[in-house]
């Protein structure tokens, strides 16, 4: 059945070069509800997420300076505010079923700020895809050998782009595969370690290395994942209702964030030390290895794909050219796994850590435009009905590219409290205040492409 207002649509760009490589996966347009997925089938990427390798280094790390209590309250702290990130924008990007940089075109950013945000993701996330294969490629040298660290970094890195082409759909499979795989090697080789240990004794210990105050691990607990919890839309757009994404996040970070992060938060105290990949990789050999490369394979898939989702909206918006998704995710998971096996990347970590600065201010922005000052909301809505995009968005909005930059630098510079979320709460109050002052106002003019899917979209029927 044709949707309301296809007649009307303007002409599909011609087909570019490669078009039918892997699957568009909607990059630029809305997701039908007919594609959306049961909330059990994001959960599991979701939870994949969340319970990756990293937060096992971050429950190590936290563990280390804190007592198994004060860690248990960063983690709860920490979780809340990222739930309540991932629930807020994650929302939106159900409603709308658009990805976080084509939607922050009437969030807020208009056309110019959204290629910013689709530049800054796209470069961000290819980044640390990189660094992730880096580790991945130690991990094989040991488990496999045969090859160099470089070659490895090849090979991983080629071997996520290849799933990733085929996105969300293939994505899922993977999931359904590796995060029960990984939650059962992480248990038994904890388990291996922690025996002749008596939980309670570890429980009551004091932390091995130097104090840290609730705050500071709190801090580490949110910034953490707060990449992760700004980009939810490029997840969520494939959820059926909002009820969904709350589901699917309280399940996910609850579960991920207490039995990842407080499994080795009681193996530093085991241990006694914050280094538990080496002591777990040297004690278990071959388990604990399998457990890295599984840890790292479910969280660096969708460091791709959503790097590629943020580079085809960039091209979108200032080159005004439809480009493959599945084109451009190759192009980056090729030049990933090239950096990452020329070492080049790990010269790059301070960088990206600081580009992530940026984006919890993004959350708060959209958040307060959607829900708060509604400026395009109606837009949206008009045009949702119709399953299309807005027929134009705002150029550019001066005033949110100046509260993105002072809550960025409120986030950065105060002293007291927690920098992600004061740069998020920083971005909402600017933006409401702004917003009831009248002081939200889009500079221009720019007229939406409407791209068409390809035939390749529907390669996959959910669930």
């Amino acid at each position: 059945m044709s949707s309301p207002g296809e007649n009307e649509r303007a002409p599909a760009p011609q087909p570019t070069p490669g078009a039918h490589l892997g699957v568009d996966d909607y990059a630029l347009t809305r997701v039908p509800l007919s594609e959306r997925y049961s909330w059990w089938t994001v959960a599991v990427q979701r939870f994949g997420q969340v319970s990756a390798l990293s937060q096992f280094l971050l429950g190590s790390t936290v563990g280390f300076s804190m007592t198994f209590w004060g860690a248990f309250w960063a983690f709860t702290l920490g979780s809340v505010v990222l739930e309540l990130v991932s629930i807020g924008v994650g929302i939106i990007g159900a409603r709308e079923g658009l990805q976080i940089s084509v939607l922050s075109r009437w969030t807020g950013f208009g056309q110019g700020g959204s290629a910013v945000i689709g530049v800054a993701v796209g470069i961000s996330l290819m980044g640390w895809f990189g660094v992730q294969s880096g580790v991945s490629a130690e991990g094989l040298v040991s488990l496999v050998g045969g090859l160099p660290a470089w070659a490895w970094s090849l090979v991983f890195g080629l071997a996520v782009t290849l799933i990733v082409l085929w996105g969300f759909a293939s994505m899922k499979w993977v999931a359904y595969l590796t995060v029960p795989a990984f939650l059962v090697l992480v248990a038994w080789s904890i388990g291996r370690e922690l025996l002749g240990h008596q939980v309670g004794a570890l429980i009551a210990s004091a932390p091995p290395g130097t104090p840290m105050s609730l705050l500071q691990g709190t801090t580490l607990v949110a910034g953490g994942f707060i990449v992760g919890a700004v980009i939810t839309p490029d997840m969520t757009r494939f959820n059926r209702s909002s009820a969904d994404v709350v589901k699917q996040t309280v399940l996910g970070f609850t579960v991920g964030e207490y039995l990842i992060g407080l499994s080795g938060v009681l193996l530093a105290h085991a241990v006694r030390s914050d280094d538990v990949i080496a002591i777990v990789t040297s004690s278990v050999g071959w388990v604990g290895t399998l457990v890295i490369i599984l840890g790292t394979l479910k969280i660096n898939d969708w460091n791709l794909y959503s790097s590629g989702l943020g580079v085809v909206n960039f091209v979108s918006t200032v080159f005004g050219r439809q480009v493959n998704r599945g084109v451009v995710t190759l192009l980056l998971g090729v030049l990933g796994s090239l950096l990452a096996a020329g070492g080049i990347l790990e010269k790059f970590t301070g960088f990206l850590i600081l580009l992530g600065v940026s984006f919890p201010p993004i959350a708060g922005i959209m958040i307060a435009e959607y829900f708060v000052v509604k400026q395009w909301r109606p837009e949206l809505e008009r045009s949702r009905a119709a399953g299309e995009l807005p027929p134009t968005a705002p150029t550019w909005v001066p005033a949110t590219l100046v509260i993105w930059l002072a809550a960025a630098l409120i986030g950065g510079l105060l002293a007291w409290g927690l920098p992600s979320i004061n740069s998020l709460l920083a971005g909402f109050l600017l933006y409401v205040a702004a917003g009831r002052l009248g002081w939200i106002r889009g500079i221009g003019t720019s007229h939406t492409l409407h791209h068409e899917p390809a035939p390749t979209e529907r390669a996959a029927v959910p669930d």
